[in-house]
């Protein structure tokens, strides 16, 4: 796993921070888009885009199963589930980070000599449209998709 970073109670400086970190392959721009499972794809639909705002971008995707709403630069991708969805253990399915595209071999043997499995890959569509995917979870079993739009 990567190395652990104290915490000092401060603020480190970009210099601090490139001396504490192994060189990643990754270079983080913003939140692509957040997974939510719902059971009643309208009511979410009507409350993201009614009352909070959200712009739909792309419903009813897959037979209604998928709908991207746009929040700004990232997505809320509304992702309709067939089982009940216990709340108290989460809703999220995934959440993806958009980075610069990357070295995909590169960026396996990165992951891989740290310990992280990839646990599916391959094009997908985000806040930026068509793209590509790397999936991690983290050690604490959050799914992280690595969002860029081409590997190199």
């Amino acid at each position: 796993m990567a190395m652990s970073l104290s915490n000092t109670g401060g603020k480190l400086s970009p210099e601090e921070r490139d001396s504490q970190l192994h060189p990643s392959p990754f270079k983080f721009n913003r939140l692509d888009h957040i997974v939510l499972r719902v059971t009643d794809m309208q009511t979410m639909v009507d409350f993201y885009v009614g009352v909070l705002g959200a712009e739909p971008e792309w419903l009813n995707r897959f037979d209604g199963k998928l709908s991207h709403l746009r929040i700004g630069s990232s997505l809320i991708d509304l992702s309709l589930s067939d089982k009940k969805i216990d709340v108290s253990a989460g809703n999220m399915d995934h959440f993806a980070v958009n980075v610069n595209d990357f070295d995909e071999v590169a960026a396996r043997q990165y992951l891989a000599a740290h310990g992280v499995e990839i646990t599916q890959s391959g094009d997908r569509y985000g806040a930026d449209g068509n793209g590509k995917g790397l999936y991690v979870r983290d050690p604490e079993g959050n799914e992280v998709e690595l969002k860029c739009n081409a590997f190199l």
